[in-house]
């Protein structure tokens, strides 16, 4: 090995260890790999950048626009109505929705498919009495399955086609990936809806049923002389942080605030809301002074009603008030935000992706920013409230959150969040839905036919419907999974490199020679197993990206085409089963489905064989070596 393939090769490595660490964000750590190769000289610095202008990066950006706009326009709303059964028993309901999310996710973006299937799933799952699980991870894999069947339809199909145009064969045209890929996901889907979920570990995780551990919450008040009084309502949360209980509401007089201002000044006689655990209920009074409501006689009660009434047409007038009794200009306390007459609580889980992700409830100031509580985290099924507020929230968490269904919905959208329960309905303009499904069809049909390039066809379908404003323009930067396109944008760049250098044929004579022995049937198998096995741990994007300089090596190493080797790989790619961190849909439902780690591959395994039987067959039947 010279210098240059020692360079790339421990690059690659390192770049590996950080993805299946897992500690950093792929897209920070493929831009770290992206700099490295061009301090390393690997990669010329004036086309440190070209990968973000390559067709599968642009294409992956419109083609997401489009998903969001097939989304939001409810363009297939009648369609899913029409698909899923309404009466139904368990195995076929989960049959319809995995082959619902398979044809979906074959057109647009897998993860939306998914999003847009999982709180009909959920609401099934519930009334056909099944634990959440056994219908969330066939309707995963489902979706998986079906990126799998056209050009559009998952990113890595889209980066092998790239790699067969840089290899001078021309691109992968929409529907090459259909013989092979529906034929893998039929007899996937198959396999899911009618065996694979009774594999499926029983996780019972009904809906709100996996925050209950034994937390109250209880009505405590600020009696006379109680060193709570005059204080502002952020010193008293400082309090019983230690005690690991927090406020999650206020009533003074009649008004009841929900997620009340920590700059509030607090008097006596405030209620305040506190959830606690029994244990840490008689810490948390004796800490802030303060005393159960239901330990308030009626003479007391009497007493205070009048200065109670008084101090509610305070807080509805909603002015700014000091701890001193005076008023200063321009000071907030809390008293100005409009007290909610109706509050609920929801069920968001953390979308792959999320802005959310690594940030907790005090960073994010979930009160005073958006009049929001954070009542309970599930992480894998399992409650977490000890230390709440600052307990960073990852991609799959389940946040139990109170407030209004305007804060609450807003909260949602702006954070990629996706509702555990019945989706607010979206009413779209008369004809919307019409038109995104033509304009769709009509970028599909474009980039089939070969009319234009396919990066061009659905740029100009993403540029249709901004200008309908179907995606209005200031949703469109939201409706980019910007992550994975700076991942795409940093690793093809790389994946040149190690073609160049020629460290991809060192690595595909070894596997030849130490496996294949000259075999291709032998060396494609090897190449479908090993893009599996690798994609279970590492984004499939940057699978695809490792794996494809090494397959066409291997294919011209064996002295056959590559096309079958390359499909292999865009096949293998995106089949993560194992794990839930090989592919954004199965973490998506590690939460909701109170999924552990090791919970996957009892169904996963058995989808991962089948899917080596059925496609290499298909793959020597239509991409003959």
């Amino acid at each position: 090995m010279n210098l240059s393939q020692v360079s790339i090769s421990v690059i690659i490595l390192v770049t590996m260890f950080f993805f299946l660490w897992g500690r950093f964000r792929h897209d920070m750590v493929a831009l770290g790999a992206l700099i490295a190769g061009v301090f390393s000289g690997l990669i010329p610095g004036n086309e440190a950048f070209a990968g973000f202008g390559h067709p599968a990066v642009i294409t992956v950006i419109a083609v997401l626009i489009l998903s969001r706009g097939i989304q939001t326009t409810g363009a297939v709303d009648a369609l899913v109505g029409k698909t899923l059964p309404p009466e139904a028993g368990p195995g076929l309901s989960i049959l319809a929705f995995t082959g619902l999310a398979a044809l979906l996710s074959g057109f647009m973006n897998n993860v939306g498919a998914l999003a847009l299937l999982m709180p009909a799933a959920l609401q099934t799952a519930k009334k056909q009495g099944l634990p959440p699980g056994k219908i969330l991870m066939p309707l995963a894999f489902g979706s998986i399955l079906g990126g799998t069947t056209t050009l559009i339809g998952t990113p890595p199909n889209l980066i092998i086609s790239g790699f067969r145009d840089r290899a001078g064969l021309g691109v992968f045209s929409m529907f090459d990936f259909t013989p092979v890929g529906a034929v893998v996901a039929f007899f996937g889907v198959l396999f899911v809806g009618l065996l694979g979920w009774r594999l499926v570990p029983n996780r019972e995780r009904q809906e709100g049923s996996g925050f209950d551990t034994g937390a109250y919450l209880s009505e405590v008040r600020i009696p006379e002389g109680s060193s709570s009084a005059g204080k502002r309502l952020r010193a008293v949360e400082g309090m019983l942080d230690e005690a690991d209980a927090q406020i999650v509401g206020m009533v003074r007089g009649d008004v009841h605030v929900v997620a009340p201002d920590p700059g509030y000044v607090l008097r006596e006689g405030d209620i305040l809301v506190i959830e606690a655990e029994p244990e840490s209920l008689a810490s948390v009074l004796s800490t802030a002074g303060l005393r159960l409501e239901e330990d308030v006689s009626p003479e007391e009660e009497e007493k205070k009603a009048g200065e109670r009434r008084r101090q509610s047409f305070d807080m509805y007038r909603f002015r700014p008030e000091r701890s001193d009794g005076g008023k200063k200009e321009g000071e907030k306390d809390g008293n100005e935000r409009e007290v909610a007459d109706e509050t609920g609580v929801r069920e968001l889980v953390a979308l792959p992706g999320s802005p959310l992700s690594g940030l907790s409830a005090t960073d994010l100031r979930l009160r005073t920013r958006y009049g929001i509580n954070l009542l309970a985290l599930s992480r894998k099924g399992a409650r977490s409230l000890t230390r709440l507020r600052t307990t960073a929230i990852r991609p799959g968490d389940v946040l139990l959150v109170q407030g209004s269904p305007d804060a609450l919905s807003a909260f949602a959208s702006e954070y990629d969040c996706l509702p555990l329960a019945s989706r607010d309905i979206r009413v779209p303009k008369k004809g919307e839905a019409f038109i995104a499904s033509f304009v769709m069809g009509a970028s599909v049909l474009l980039a089939a036919f070969g009319v234009v390039p396919a990066a061009v066809a659905f740029s100009a379908g993403a540029l249709v419907f901004v200008l309908l404003r179907i995606v209005p323009p200031g949703s469109v930067c939201s409706a980019v999974d910007w992550p994975v396109v700076v991942l795409l944008g940093a690793m093809l760049p790389l994946a040149e490199a190690m073609a160049d250098t020629g460290t991809a044929d060192l690595i595909a004579n070894f596997l030849l020679a130490s496996v294949a022995r000259g075999n291709p049937v032998v060396g494609l198998v090897a190449i479908l197993a090993g893009t599996m096995i690798l994609t279970d741990f590492m984004n499939n994007a940057a699978t695809a990206a490792v794996m494809g300089p090494i397959a066409i090596s291997a294919a011209a190493g064996l002295g056959v085409k590559p096309d079958p080797f390359l499909m292999a790989v865009a096949i293998g790619a995106s089949c993560a089963f194992l794990t839930p961190i090989g592919h954004q849909n199965n973490t998506l439902i590690l939460g909701p489905g109170g999924f552990s780690f090791s919970d996957y591959w009892k169904m996963g395994l058995p989808t991962d064989l089948l899917v080596i039987a059925v496609s290499v067959p298909m793959l020597l039947l239509v991409w003959p070596l």
